[in-house]
């Protein structure tokens, strides 16, 4: 198949995500076309030139998250371009702007089965946008439903909060998981707590991604400041604009001393081989890629109740399950794996270990997407 993937928020997991995505297409022999932008992330023309040396033809398209009309305009332009050069049978369109100007792209040209991938719905983002864009994006979502033969969800939980949003018709969705290549996190080596400024005998918790209101480490701040974790101290890691407001809500409620706010790492599996907890504390996801790594990190996950932690964490047994945007809740899920005890947290890393490797892998997610491709044409 000739597959053209289109995505301007080529950041955090959506960002690995087409990057994995990109690789297990490539590896199974076909032609694969990236339309995608570097604006919020220079770093991703890494990935983009690794994955021209396996064979992807790479359009650059320096599309932008804000509403541009101008720009937009020129950015339609080369997407029409990027089109016609490489005649896709597959227009896969990940996310907002670039599942808004991709489809355009795909209608105004003529060329490829359209579908598309929301990553989370823009409309959903009641914390982010105010009413009235909100609407809008709905109304956008919703006329171009009707010109899109799939909507990729990429975990039930997500194709339930599609069906539900009344966007889509039920019968034009289909689950993938997101899943991940299980390897660097299997054997990673724990580092020593002293490198991390954490003391050998406290609990650990670790919470990673892009800092971000999405991803709620304020909550995970308010959380630690709860009755039972005084010993508890929280390792975050990712960059994004919430670094001095965290430190601000650490200091004033008085944990500032066991916040570490690590920044990017490019040594993640050996992070969650350290610590004793994974903690997804986020107001909002689709199948948070923290969730499972820390599965295949055999750690002890405790997550909000977000589209796909809550089917992936099994309650009690792989983790703990808490209440979306309430720290309370987090701070009493998290006691509870901390109270079980290292044997009980262990048990609970192996059983999550196995769920990831029977359910999650990058394989499953790649030959899933194939097999939505291959029904839709």
């Amino acid at each position: 198949m000739r597959i053209l993937h289109a995505m301007e928020s080529t950041i955090g997991g959506t960002r690995r995500h087409l990057v994995d995505v990109t690789r297990g297409q490539l590896q199974r022999g076909h032609q694969v076309a990236l339309a995608v932008s570097c604006e919020r992330e220079p770093r991703f023309r890494g990935d983009l030139a690794d994955l021209a040396r396996r064979g992807a033809q790479v359009f650059e398209v320096p599309m932008r998250r804000a509403i541009s009309p101008l720009d937009d305009a020129r950015r339609l332009r080369e997407l029409r371009r990027a089109l016609a050069s490489f005649a896709p049978e597959i227009v896969h369109t990940h996310s907002s702007k670039a599942g808004f100007l991709g489809r355009v792209a795909s209608l105004l040209e003529g060329r490829g089965v359209r579908i598309h991938s929301p990553h989370t719905y823009a409309f959903l983002f009641s914390a982010e946008f105010g009413p009235l864009r909100r609407a809008l994006f709905r109304r956008i979502e919703t006329a171009l439903a009707k010109r899109t033969r799939r909507v990729i969800a990429v975990s039930a939980g997500e194709a339930e909060t599609f069906k539900k949003s009344g966007v889509v018709r039920e019968e034009q969705v289909r689950v993938v998981r997101n899943g991940i290549d299980p390897a660097p996190w299997l054997d990673a080596v724990p580092l020593a707590r002293s490198e991390l400024g954490i003391p050998k005998d406290a609990p650990l918790i670790l919470v990673a991604g892009l800092l971000h209101v999405a991803k709620g480490q304020d909550l995970a701040v308010e959380a630690l400041a709860q009755p039972g974790l005084e010993r508890a101290h929280l390792l975050v890691l990712g960059e994004g604009p919430w670094g001095a407001q965290l430190e601000q809500a650490a200091a004033r409620l008085g944990v500032r001393a066991r916040l570490h706010l690590a920044g990017w790492r490019d040594d993640v599996p050996r992070c969650m081989a350290t610590c004793d907890i994974v903690l997804l504390p986020s107001r909002w996801e689709a199948m948070p890629y923290v969730v499972l790594e820390g599965m295949a990190a055999a750690r002890a996950v405790v997550a909000t109740r977000v589209d796909g932690a809550r089917e992936m964490v099994v309650d009690g047994e792989t983790g703990a399950l808490c209440d979306v945007g309430q720290p309370a809740s987090i701070a009493a899920a998290l006691r509870r794996v901390i109270e079980a005890g290292p044997e009980r947290r262990a048990e609970m890393g192996r059983r999550g270990r196995e769920r990831l490797l029977a359910e999650g892998t990058d394989a499953r997610m790649v030959e899933g997407l194939l097999e939505v491709y291959a029904g839709s044409r």
